[in-house]
């Protein structure tokens, strides 16, 4: 029941929020969460499975995204302006396009960053930052940039 009232909650804000963009004639949009949804079948490790086309997870347990996934996506198609969706949780730095329209075609217009994290379990302090660049003339309006700690390079040493 809880979750039930939290992901309507969650709905109805995501699509105000596209709704204030439309009125405010905001050329772009960013929202930033903690969970890895998952958004398709290439990560295994780090994120749910999901059918790209339908937005279910594969698993057979219950999904806690689908219904939010797909409302985002009519979003994303109806705004024509770029979405980005910054996550951690599975903290393994990435900028790509995952999300596909039902028909399985890549929404061009929208853009998922996942962040730096801690990774000491396998060795890797991977604490890091991504810094992000808004240009609202231009086509993209976001770009990203990994911000390298010095103290926290293991592979390579800082110089």
């Amino acid at each position: 029941m809880e979750y039930a009232a939290r992901n309507a909650a969650n709905i109805a804000w995501m699509k105000e929020t596209f709704e204030q963009a439309k009125n405010r004639k905001a050329v772009a949009i960013m929202f930033i969460s903690q969970a890895n949804p998952g958004w398709d079948l290439n990560d295994p490790e780090r994120a749910p499975l999901r059918d790209p086309n339908t937005l279910e997870e594969t698993d057979g347990y219950p999904d806690g995204f689908q219904e939010f996934l797909s409302a985002l996506r009519e979003e994303v198609i109806a705004s024509r302006r770029p979405v980005t969706y910054i996550h951690g949780d599975s903290h393994y730095f990435r900028v790509d396009k995952p999300l596909l329209d039902a028909q399985g075609r890549r929404l061009e217009n929208f853009t998922r960053v996942e962040t730096f994290g801690d990774n000491q379990a396998n060795g890797t302090n991977d604490v890091q930052w991504v810094k992000v660049l808004v240009d609202p003339g231009g086509r993209e309006v976001f770009s990203y940039q990994p911000q390298l700690v010095p103290v926290n390079r293991v592979a390579v040493p800082a110089p």
